[in-house]
């Protein structure tokens, strides 16, 4: 079958508050509300056949069924019955566009074949003959060590936060943050520096973007936030009216305010010098160091690190390795999409010695410097500068950079105290015994 392909944040704007809730009712505690609407006929068919009205069933979903809320559905398929066939990612064609789908097919657990197609460009008419076959399906739809078991540790818990939510185009260009930076003091006595700051998303680390900056009020009221002029009239008259249309009554209400301002992010870099961004969405695992004063985008994750230790392992083709595995798959370009939750706070760092620890450090800091080099050389025009960005230079992967990251992988391996020709397979599995020893259940 073929369930209606819709994501679960976009429910109650599609299909209406009064049918949602009764959706929400009907099927409590069995589907998670925040689940994708084609979970609701995989729950459906699940229990057609745990109550012996069916035997199996055969359904495409969205890649978001195999991760986060959506994954429980698949979760509860295994408990009574098992998946004996998939194919987690495939392109497909929905109302003319093209975007990326799982083919599931489920029973009671009496199949005893396991087909799995690890191709991400198989038809339908050839998928099943291209499978082949394996021990048993997990419920993230791959065969390989079950990374889904993965517990959230509590070592890494207040450390890895999304951007803010601006909702509403609250950024704003240089030559407009100018202007606005350098306007008399405000009737407040205050400068306009109090609520600008440098902002920077995804693009800004991936490739090369002109300096962005953005209004600011964090939580002040309407009444301080109006004695800033010029910022709070920019996003009265840009804002505002977006926000007037919004369904929840915070955002409507405080329209000044970005729609999530996550205080915790801002507490946690407070006493930092520096902190980690990496994109939610990108082709490779970047990290890059951002100075305190940015603000990071909804499409980033921030890391309240200074450390050149964090940068060496999370920047470590161990995390790569980790971070792979328990990272969904986004957009027609299917780039894995980083998780705080599945993919920082289930990874258990190493335990390193003081000698380990510095290793790791001295071989972050030759990386960045000379992947900085290469990214801001002297003398270059600025039409060559342009091509020099992060994701060209990961893809050319020149034998300097495959040196420096080797020899920031040796370090971290030694730290964990393996060797460093392990297989990306008994990576996860060595990683996934050190969860679970963490984390008792």
């Amino acid at each position: 079958g073929n369930p209606p392909f819709l994501g679960g944040k976009r429910l109650r704007t599609e299909l209406g508050d009064t049918y949602v809730d009764q959706l929400f009712k009907v099927w409590d505690n069995r589907v998670p509300r925040e689940a994708d609407l084609c979970c609701y006929w995989f729950e459906k068919a699940r229990g057609q056949i745990a109550s012996g009205r069916a035997k199996r069933a055969g359904l495409l979903a969205t890649q978001a069924i195999r991760r986060g809320k959506s994954r429980v559905v698949l979760e509860r398929i295994k408990e009574t019955g098992d998946v004996f066939y998939a194919q987690a990612d495939r392109p497909w064609i929905l109302n003319g566009a093209a975007v990326r789908i799982s083919m599931v097919g489920f029973d009671d657990g009496s199949e005893t074949r396991r087909l799995l197609n690890e191709s991400k460009s198989d038809p339908a008419e050839v998928a099943l003959a291209n499978a082949r076959p394996v021990e048993g399906i997990n419920a993230n739809l791959t065969s390989r060590v079950d990374v889904t078991q993965a517990r959230r540790l509590k070592e890494n818990q207040g450390v890895c936060f999304q951007g803010p939510v601006k909702i509403g185009p609250f950024e704003i260009d240089a030559a407009t943050a100018e202007r606005m930076l350098t306007s008399p003091l405000n009737v407040n006595g205050q400068p306009n520096s109090d609520v600008i700051r440098p902002w920077i998303n995804g693009s800004h680390i991936t490739g090369r973007h002109e300096q962005m900056y953005i209004v600011d009020f964090y939580t002040m009221s309407q009444d301080r936030a109006a004695q800033y002029e010029l910022p709070f009239e920019y996003v009265r008259e840009h804002v505002k009216p977006q926000r007037d249309q919004n369904r929840r009554d915070h955002r409507r209400l405080f329209w000044w305010h970005h729609g999530e301002t996550v205080p915790a992010l801002r507490a946690a870099i407070a006493p930092l010098k520096r902190f980690l961004c990496t994109p939610r969405v990108a082709k490779h695992r970047l990290l890059a160091w951002v100075p305190k004063e940015t603000l990071p985008d909804s499409r980033l994750y921030a890391f309240a690190y200074d450390d050149d230790y964090y940068f060496g392992v999370l920047h470590s083709r161990v995390h790569e390795v980790w971070s792979l595995a328990t990272s969904s798959r986004h957009g027609v370009g299917n780039d894995p999409t980083y998780n705080n939750t599945t993919c920082f706070e289930t990874f258990p760092f190493p335990e390193p010695t003081v000698e380990q620890r510095e290793a790791i450090g001295t071989a972050a800091v030759d990386l960045n410097r000379l992947r900085e080099g290469w990214l801001n050389p002297p003398g270059v025009s600025e039409a060559e500068l342009k091509g020099r960005t992060l994701t060209n230079l990961y893809n050319q992967r020149p034998t300097w950079l495959a040196n420096a990251h080797a020899q920031l992988d040796a370090a971290v391996f030694d730290a964990y105290g393996w060797p460093t020709d392990l297989a990306d397979q008994d990576i996860l599995a060595r990683l996934l015994e050190l969860n679970l020893s963490r984390e008792p259940a």
